[in-house]
């Protein structure tokens, strides 16, 4: 397997979601579209859907419908602290595996 892009974990999918969605309300004044979203978290429709699915189901994202405006979507209260502690999340890991010193490995590339 060649180097490249590392897949993401479920959780990275998920925070992927949360953030293009919140950036795209912020950007759209509260009217995210769902395809616009989609496509910034960088899934194809059929992932999208599902993980999309679950957010709606578990109350972390909400749904509207304008005559004006058709279908949009935004983060529930529960979505943006469900965003903010992933991010904390990330925050963690990231000061956890990417600034350890690189002599924690051996030679033979297994923890010490």
């Amino acid at each position: 397997m060649g180097k490249g892009i590392n897949p993401r974990s479920r959780w990275e999918i998920v925070l992927d979601i949360l953030r293009e969605l919140s950036k795209e309300e912020r950007e759209s004044e509260g009217k995210a579209k769902k395809t616009r979203f989609m496509q910034m978290a960088y899934l194809d429709e059929r992932n999208f859907q599902r993980y999309f699915d679950f957010l709606m189901e578990q109350g972390f994202v909400g749904r509207s419908n304008s005559p004006e405006e058709g279908m949009s979507y935004e983060l529930t209260g529960k979505g943006k602290d469900l965003l903010r502690r992933l991010m904390e999340v990330e925050d963690i890991l990231r000061q956890t595996f990417y600034l350890r010193p690189p002599f924690i490995f051996s030679h033979a590339n297994k923890l010490l």
